[in-house]
């Protein structure tokens, strides 16, 4: 007599849940070593009372905004200024809808990054003042991505100039920044 299909797909996802469970929960048995280490690494692992969280941001303030600035150059120059270049944004161009909507894409994810970049800039003192100046030109970045779909070649120079500025910033403040070009599912999550 066959069986379900639904029925074994719940045997099955059962078995999984209970097999996992098991290996998780590891053996009863543990010696007092493995105890006493076992409870002495959270107490290495957790930070001290004085210790701020903007203290540890300041540690990785730099490599992240280079990580961020980076990727939003990246995608800008990829999906928005190349394009613009070749001219695929004018009306008629072959392709003008896919190089749109991939700039479309790119807009929101470089403004994010760059949002995400200005953040971490704020925990290294000299990079909060090479920044600081740039922050409204970086907030006008959040409407382009439309005006982009709408065919405005402005928008994608106003992206170049930005990206430029902030990679110049990043330059002064000893924190160069190099262009990496994000992946479809990176640049999709946004």
């Amino acid at each position: 007599m066959p069986v379900p299909i639904r029925r074994l797909f719940v045997a099955l996802t059962l078995c999984c849940a209970l097999v996992a469970g098991a290996t998780a929960c590891g053996s009863e048995k543990s010696s007092a070593k493995d105890t006493a280490a076992a409870q002495a690494v959270p107490a290495a692992d957790s930070p001290s009372p004085s210790a701020s969280p903007s203290a540890e941001r300041q540690k990785l303030a730099k490599t992240r905004f280079v990580a961020n600035a980076g990727l939003a150059a990246g995608a800008t120059y990829q999906w928005i200024v190349k394009p613009w270049k070749a001219g695929k944004f004018k009306k008629g161009a072959k392709g003008r809808r896919t190089a749109l909507i991939k700039a479309g894409l790119a807009g929101a994810f470089a403004y994010n990054r760059l949002k995400a970049a200005q953040k971490n800039a704020q925990g290294d003192p000299l990079l909060s003042k090479a920044i600081a100046p740039l922050s409204a030109g970086i907030d006008s970045l959040k409407n382009l991505p439309s005006k982009l779909r709408k065919g405005d070649g402005d928008a994608a120079s106003s992206f170049d100039d930005i990206i430029g500025k902030v990679k110049g910033a990043g330059q002064d403040a000893g924190a160069p920044v190099k262009d990496q070009v994000p992946s479809g599912s990176q640049l999709a999550k946004g």
